[in-house]
């Protein structure tokens, strides 16, 4: 029996889903869920499962892992699992380090990319997140351009499928965003999961988010707001950094193996 037959199969198609916080689906806060957050790949699989019950779904995607962790970690489980369609994003918390060679981690990126080629799955990358708006992550916008740049290539050298998250200026409207500020919300993760199901040419169910208006606040509320975000997200993930502490500590992969019970 194989990895791909292990839960509740096997599936004639298999969907793996790889990567960091973005794709575990961090700030998509359901209790119900594995590690308690649902996501846009969760989102995407369910619509999947519906439209053709042949889909299996497994996501190895854990929060805080650098690209070479998800390499070593996570590709070859990903490969066992005999996938029809894989999605990576990662690189991500590789930028946001004081210090990275751009270059030197996208050759790495392109290795793994092929490898996942050579397994005649379907592929889909993704861009990097366009931070001009956001005060705190604007010094790295020039590392993701980059990022982009060669993310880019390789999905056209490769013959991959590519979401453009950096041109989706949608996204730049805080309220897609978790109260972190680091991750998508739940109206974000519901949006990013219709663009993947766009960009794969499904049929997509899934009703837009709606986003309250934003609220009227007054300097000294934003003063505050700052202050207490500052607290309670900035001050520990700078901590996390010093102490070369990751979120993803301990954690493991919501669905390390095929399901299609992801409603």
């Amino acid at each position: 029996m194989s990895a791909a037959d292990e839960l509740d199969g096997p599936f004639a198609q298999r969907f793996v889903a790889i990567g960091d916080s973005f794709t575990e689906g961090v700030g998509d806060i359901d209790p119900t869920r594995p590690n308690d957050c649902r996501g846009w790949a969760d989102r995407v699989a369910a619509q999947l499962v519906a439209n053709d019950d042949s889909w299996g779904y497994a996501n190895l995607a854990i929060r805080g892992k650098k690209l070479q962790q998800v390499l070593d970690e996570q590709l070859d489980a990903a490969i066992a699992l005999n996938p029809t369609l894989v999605t990576l994003y990662a690189g991500g918390n590789d930028i946001l380090r004081p210090a990275v060679n751009v270059d030197g981690l996208m050759e790495r990126y392109r290795a793994g990319v092929e490898k996942l080629v050579e397994t005649g799955a379907r592929v889909v990358l993704f861009t990097g997140f366009d931070s001009a708006k956001a005060p705190l992550f604007r010094v790295t916008r020039g590392r993701t351009a980059i990022y982009n740049e060669h993310v880019r290539k390789i999905s056209a050298d490769l013959g991959t499928e590519l979401v453009d998250f950096w041109h989706m200026k949608r996204f730049q409207d805080w309220r897609y965003w978790d109260v972190d500020r680091l991750h998508l919300g739940i109206a974000g993760h519901t949006m990013m999961a219709k663009e993947v199901l766009a960009v794969l040419g499904e049929k997509d169910e899934i009703a837009d988010p709606e986003v309250d208006e934003p609220p009227v606040t007054s300097l000294s509320e934003r003063v505050v707001a700052e202050a207490t975000w500052t607290k309670d997200y900035f001050v520990p993930w700078v901590k996390r950094r010093l102490t070369g502490t990751s979120s993803g500590d301990g954690m493991r992969a919501k669905y390390p193996k095929l399901t299609s019970r992801v409603w």
